[in-house]
């Protein structure tokens, strides 16, 4: 399954060292990334794949949840499927 994973916050130092270890420890492969720093917020928007289809995305959400709270930022996780069919209406 593919998701597009968003971060966004004040800029500082190991949001992407965070972000990228807490994926590769759940076995998420990063497909594509964009990121800048705009007036001193950090955003950055991935498309990840998951491919562990055991892995209860609820849990993998609060997990990222607790994750942004320790990073200071807000990390949202949703399935690709969701913008595919936004985009179809």
């Amino acid at each position: 399954m593919k998701a597009i994973l968003t971060t966004i916050g004040k800029d500082q130092v190991g949001i992407i060292a965070g972000v990228s270890q807490f994926l590769a420890a759940k076995s998420i492969n990063i497909l594509d990334v964009s990121q800048t720093i705009m007036d001193g917020y950090f955003t950055m928007m991935m498309m990840v794949e998951i491919k562990d289809e055991e892995l209860d995305f609820s849990v993998l959400t609060a997990g990222l949840n607790d994750l942004g709270q320790k990073l200071g930022v807000e990390i949202k996780i949703r399935r690709a499927e969701i913008y595919q069919a936004m985009h179809q209406l």
